[in-house]
């Protein structure tokens, strides 16, 4: 059952990270550049400048709120299991 709970809460908290770390990353791009984003960083029509510093923006920024999630995630699982998710125990 403890392990279900994990999926359920870990896939909440991707979602939640995902949705914020997409605001957060149109956000930081608009104060940055101006400009919209990219919506198509590999149409031709786009700069190799643009595209690849959207993709080293999006890569960031969408790995550090997931970690961040799954951090928090972990830590309410270990408040009210009493006990580390499996996936994350160290071996």
């Amino acid at each position: 059952m403890k392990s279900v709970m994990w999926k359920v809460l870990s896939a909440a908290a991707a979602i939640a990270a995902a949705q914020a770390a997409n605001q957060t990353l149109n956000i930081v791009w608009k104060g940055a550049t101006g400009g919209q984003p990219p919506t198509v960083p590999e149409d031709p029509e786009t700069t190799w400048k643009e595209a690849i510093a959207w993709a080293a923006l999006s890569g960031a920024i969408m790995g550090v709120a997931r970690m961040f999630a799954t951090r928090k995630a972990a830590a309410y699982y270990v408040k009210s299991t009493g006990s580390m998710p499996k996936a994350l125990i160290r071996d």
